[in-house]
């Protein structure tokens, strides 16, 4: 069975780097699933877990966005942020949560930062609950 190699990079350093039989990458519109001999893509990632099966693992990570390029059985994940459920601070993202949902904001350029906020904070919460 061919496999598939696997990277995942922040700007400070690659956090994942191995082979892997599947990934599923959280897209704008909705989750990706690619197995080996996927056809080559290039997405936009929206902020959440990201898995990857290799053999009887699954690694799960939080992933801050960014994109994913699939080339030749190569999966290559470029993120701002990428966290492993037990590197997620909950308390500081559940406060994040709850700070930014009291905020009222009229403004355009604020309530797209509010909800990505939002969508961020409860992405992290999610992955850090399912450990």
């Amino acid at each position: 069975m061919s496999k598939l190699s696997v990277s995942i990079v922040t700007p400070e350093s690659t956090t994942f780097d191995r082979t892997a039989d599947s990934v599923v990458v959280p897209l704008f519109d909705g989750e990706a699933g690619i197995l080996a001999g996927h056809a080559p893509m290039i997405g936009r990632l929206a902020p959440g877990e990201l898995r990857v099966a290799a053999g009887s693992e699954v690694f799960r990570f939080y992933v801050d966005g960014g994109f994913v390029q699939v080339q030749d059985n190569r999966v290559s994940v470029i993120t701002g942020r990428s966290l492993s459920p037990d590197k997620i601070d909950v308390s500081a993202a559940q406060k994040t949560l709850d700070e930014v949902q009291i905020k009222a904001n009229d403004k355009f350029d604020m309530v797209e930062l509010k909800t990505r906020t939002i969508s961020q904070a409860r992405a992290q919460l999610r992955i850090a609950q399912r450990g």
